[in-house]
């Protein structure tokens, strides 16, 4: 054999070769595409999903929030209206032309008639000519809504029959049947 045919035997060994290395790696690029396609794949899906449980727990505590302040607004709301509410009855009932007022007065003074003793009757200036002569010695005025306070004349005891604690208890009591009434629930 001569050195040319030496050559070319070689040469189209090697060029044969080349090409089965050529189309192994061929084969293992088309292998390695598709493994990364798959990949990509897997982890695009893992991360629309973890987009979609994010944005879907984003969207829960939105409205939760947004429920959560319109209850709160609400609440204000109604504790304004029921504030207002209250300043109207005190108006109402510290009125000096309260409907049935005398009534209310004598029914006080029947009650602190019990009380005995040697008392001094502090009046709120409103009810003083009404309970001026009802069998008590009249002291200065005293603040409130009408009716008045005992006091024992060394000082020691103090009875308060004045409209404002009787009020406030009543409409303690009835706070839930006013709420009711104005809003239902």
């Amino acid at each position: 054999m001569t050195l040319e045919a030496l050559a070319e035997q070689i040469a189209a060994a090697a060029k044969a070769k080349g090409e089965a290395i050529t189309e192994t790696a061929r084969e293992q690029a088309k292998d390695i595409a598709s493994e990364s396609a798959a990949t990509n794949a897997a982890a695009r899906d893992q991360v629309v999903a973890r987009a979609k449980r994010e944005s879907d727990q984003l969207s829960v505590e939105v409205v939760a929030s947004a429920r959560q302040a319109n209850q709160k607004r609400e609440l204000i709301a109604r504790r304004e209206v029921l504030e207002e509410t209250w300043q109207e009855v005190q108006e109402k009932v510290g009125a000096a032309d309260l409907a049935g007022r005398t009534d209310i007065l004598n029914s006080l003074l029947k009650e602190a008639e019990s009380a005995g003793g040697d008392m001094i009757l502090h009046p709120v200036n409103t009810d003083r000519k009404a309970l001026t002569g009802k069998g008590f010695d009249i002291g200065d005025d005293v603040d409130g809504l009408g009716g008045f306070i005992l006091e024992s004349s060394d000082g020691s005891i103090l009875l308060d029959y004045r409209f404002d604690g009787r009020l406030q208890e009543v409409w303690e009591a009835n706070l839930g049947a006013v709420n009711k009434l104005m809003f239902g629930n």
